[in-house]
């Protein structure tokens, strides 16, 4: 009689052999492929000085996103057909605060920089008619005539309310006031989870938006106006609904940006048409006043030069050993802007994004434990126990998220995906809290290469890369695990339950 329980135990040492070899075999593969001075010099380069930051508003830009894209070339990724080369055009306006930004109503003056943010438009003088207009929406047009007036708005949506949404919400309204005949918006600000006044000091200077018409002038003035309480909006619904404004010296000009796309087209006659997305954002927050040191250049090694970097290494070696399925690599632009970038492709994607059936971002603030990857999202999807072998082949632990209140998934570009329905984790350097470590170089001119640990670096790329190719060779397609408050988006995107 066979022993069953002797049976058993043979399969499954048989199938963790198999499991252990094969994860050998990838490792050697990829050892054999990212050779230490050339990774380091791809980080190094990008995190430079002579890139200056990489701000999306200055040209030295346009030199990361050319670097990147020959890196991708030179190992044989290859552009999408629907773009130019290697680029995916992004329109942008570049604004700066107006020198007078006055509203007046009701007796009371409201001022750019206090109680008020002049965010988009040209400048404008004269006494005006207001509308309120709910959200701002279509429905909430309905038998309102705003042609020639004002309309004032809510802000957001209601469930549209972090600072990304906010943003993105506000540029939808604009664009439909406008064609509604609206000479100006105004979104009233009520959001109890973003104070007003680091609003303030955070929009209060030159900002990048994406361009809502870009082959268009966008002149339609567009004001944030603080109502905590929300009782102007009511005053103003009520009846009193005149205001004299005043903006001068507000600049704006377009900018055309660019993510940086390449293809690896997989092996397997039928996964091939699948693709695994690897993304990082290569822009960065570029110059500020010199320190005490005299430094004024934020060299974002951390955020997000060593994320882009893994990308280059991708290309790299998935050139050489491509998965099954195919390996999408795109370098997003304007992430450090509200997530610019990303947002564009997602909502102008030049391939289908049903096809696209993993994104495994990578994005950074920091490291305090060089023990760790940490995986923003861990256990969300299907496939994500696949970057936790990886990790372990590699002699580290992947972890999920250890401070949930950041709100680190929603700040990153996988949130633009995630929303579509794609499952979207970020794998990020190790990290046990957001904590003092992490702020010394958290957007700071103190983060560089030359006070990196170089050996975590190497590893980290090669767990990232490992992590991809787990899931592109991975027969089973990922799906959010069940409940997640994405999946309903995910069965829209790829037609489950249809």
């Amino acid at each position: 009689m066979i022993n069953i329980k002797y049976l058993l135990a043979i399969v499954f040492s048989s199938m963790f052999f198999f499991v252990s070899f094969q994860g050998i075999a990838q490792k050697v593969k990829i050892d054999g492929i990212i050779e230490r001075a050339e990774a380091l010099s791809h980080f190094k380069f990008l995190a430079s000085d002579e890139l200056k930051g990489r701000d999306p508003e200055r040209p030295e830009i346009d030199i990361a996103a050319y670097y990147i894209a020959n890196q991708f070339e030179k190992y044989g990724a290859i552009p999408l057909s629907s773009l130019n080369a290697y680029y995916q055009y992004v329109p942008f306006v570049a604004s700066s605060p107006p020198t007078v930004g006055e509203l007046k109503w009701k007796g009371s003056k409201f001022k750019h920089g206090e109680d008020l943010l002049v965010l988009g438009g040209n400048d404008l003088s004269g006494d005006f008619e207001m509308v309120v207009a709910g959200y701002g929406f279509e429905d909430d047009y309905a038998d309102k005539n705003v042609k020639g007036k004002w309309v004032v708005v809510r802000v957001g949506a209601p469930n549209r309310l972090t600072p990304t949404e906010l943003f993105k919400a506000g540029r939808e309204k604009q664009a439909l006031a406008k064609s509604k005949g609206a000479i100006g918006l105004i979104e009233m600000y009520n959001v109890p989870t973003t104070p007003w006044r680091m609003l303030v000091n955070y929009l209060n200077k030159s900002q990048l938006a994406l361009d809502l018409d870009p082959n268009k002038h966008d002149d339609l003035p567009y004001l944030w106006m603080k109502d905590l309480k929300g009782e102007i909006i009511k005053s103003i619904a009520s009846g009193k609904n005149e205001i004299s404004i005043d903006i001068k010296g507000k600049k704006n000009r377009k900018i055309k940006g660019r993510n940086v796309v390449a293809v690896i087209e997989g092996t397997d006659p039928q996964l091939k048409d699948e693709y695994v997305m690897l993304s990082a954002h290569y822009d960065h927050l570029g110059i500020t006043k010199p320190n005490a040191e005299g430094d004024s250049i934020y060299n974002g090694a951390r955020d997000n030069a060593v994320g882009t970097a893994a990308l280059i290494q991708a290309a790299n070696y998935f050139g050489e050993h491509p998965p099954k399925r195919s390996i999408l690599l795109c370098a997003w632009t304007a992430e450090e802007k509200g997530l610019l970038g990303s947002s564009y492709f997602a909502d102008n994607p030049p391939l289908p994004l049903k096809d696209i059936v993993f994104n495994l971002n990578i994005d950074n603030g920091g490291y305090n434990d060089t023990s760790l990857v940490t995986i923003i999202g861990l256990g969300r999807s299907s496939v994500d126990h696949l970057i936790s072998v990886a990790a372990e082949d590699y002699g580290l632990e992947a972890i999920a998220d250890p401070s949930p209140e950041q709100g680190l998934y929603d700040r990153s570009d996988n949130v633009n995906f995630a929303k579509k329905g794609i499952p979207a984790p970020t794998f990020s350097l190790g990290f046990t809290a957001f904590d003092q470590e992490i702020g010394k170089y958290y957007h700071q001119v103190s983060d560089q290469v030359d006070n990196f640990d170089l050996d975590y670096a190497i590893k980290y790329w090669k767990t990232y890369i490992l992590s991809a190719e787990n899931i592109a060779n991975n027969l089973e397609k990922p799906v959010w695990k069940s409940g997640d408050k994405y999946e309903e988006a995910s069965n829209a995107l790829y037609g489950i339950g249809n």
